[in-house]
């Protein structure tokens, strides 16, 4: 069956989101939709994925909700494999974690939206670009000469971001017009908020995101300034707006962009590794996770016990030479001791039958 991918957002007021919620998956669950929606009193944030010949229903039926009509879906430039594999809408404090206090400045008074056009005529007009995405979004695709945030969070990247433009004034290089972009616009919609209210009122930013970049660059047979991949949040982790590749494989520094998770349950951790790579470390990060990966999963699951998974912590491997370091090391290791779990000695013997 065709899917269609969509993402829209809106900072609206909603009453009673809980209510909502449970209408809305009422409605959406008969039509097949899946995806990840969260919705807060602020308003609604939504990743998700429609049969395409339901698609002018979906429509509709988010129309027929006061506080979200005629809000605009941005509609994904490549459907391949699949994007979300069952359907959650949850009632969440704020539908981006942001870390902000909404109550100490005005959230409306945002940057000026900028289209396609507009936006890469500003950019060659000399304007300073800035990534409000996290670290590890910005290793598979980018703008021409962005300034990519170092941090792996929201709230730490918009810090950086005002750090850095406080840093500049201070020096005396001056500052010209900030263009801030972000993967479908809402964060770009705080952020753009949060550095007016501290100074800095020559701020726009890309309208509907790079999401709809991409499908007005199409559509108008623009040059994109946007190069590699885009970083989405479902089941497909990126989705090509151009064939330029901007990054390097993780593990062995050739020219790559194929993003993907360890698949060692309790590393999880997101790396650009190529297709060599994946084949020697068996879709995994190191060698270390590499031997758990490859045990039966009943030896797997009892290693498990207890431990958490390292994507709590950081969500990307983003020091490629450190995780070369790492993968060295554990290589010479596992020539002298076979292995670089010992216990998994006991683990085995107690889990496998007749070992």
């Amino acid at each position: 069956m065709a899917r269609t991918t969509l993402s829209f957002y809106r900072y609206v007021h909603l009453a009673d989101p809980l209510l909502l919620r449970n209408s809305l998956f009422t409605t959406w669950e008969a039509m097949g939709v899946l995806g990840r929606i969260y919705l807060a009193k602020e308003g609604v944030n939504a990743q998700l994925s429609v049969p395409t010949n339901m698609f002018q229903a979906f429509r509709d039926a988010v129309d027929v909700q006061a506080e979200f009509n005629g809000v605009p879906f941005k509609i994904a430039v490549e459907e391949e494999g699949t994007s979300f594999s069952k359907l959650i809408i949850k009632v969440r404090p704020k539908i981006v974690a942001d870390g902000l206090a909404d109550e100490a400045y005005d959230t409306t008074n945002v940057g000026e939206h900028l289209d396609a056009t507009t936006f890469n005529r500003r950019i060659e007009e000399g304007a300073l670009v800035i990534d409000m995405r996290n670290n590890y979004e910005c290793m598979i695709g980018h703008f021409e000469g962005a300034y990519l945030p170092k941090a792996d969070t929201f709230r730490g990247a918009i810090e950086e971001v005002k750090e850095v433009m406080t840093l500049r004034q201070r020096q005396g290089e001056g500052l010209p017009e900030v263009l801030l972009y972000c993967t479908g616009g809402i964060r770009c919609e705080k952020a753009s908020a949060y550095l007016r209210h501290h100074g800095f009122s020559n701020v726009g930013q890309l309208h509907g995101g790079i999401i709809d970049y991409a499908r007005q660059i199409k559509a108008e047979g623009l040059t994109s300034k946007y190069k590699g991949q885009n970083f989405v949040f479902d089941g497909r982790l990126a989705e090509r707006i151009t064939d330029d590749v901007v990054s390097t494989c993780t593990q062995c520094g050739t020219p790559n962009d194929r993003i993907t998770n360890c698949k060692q349950h309790c590393c999880n951790l997101l790396l650009v590794q190529c297709d060599a790579c994946a084949t020697k470390y068996a879709n995994c990060c190191s060698p270390g996770c590499r031997e758990i990966h490859t045990l039966p999963e009943e030896v797997q699951k009892q290693w498990r016990k207890g431990r958490g998974s390292a994507s709590a912590k950081s969500k990307a491997i983003t020091d490629p030479e450190a995780l070369r370091d790492l993968i060295r090391h554990e290589e010479e290791l596992l020539s002298i001791n076979g292995t670089l779990h010992p216990e998994l000695t006991s683990i085995s013997a107690s889990t496998l039958p007749n070992s």
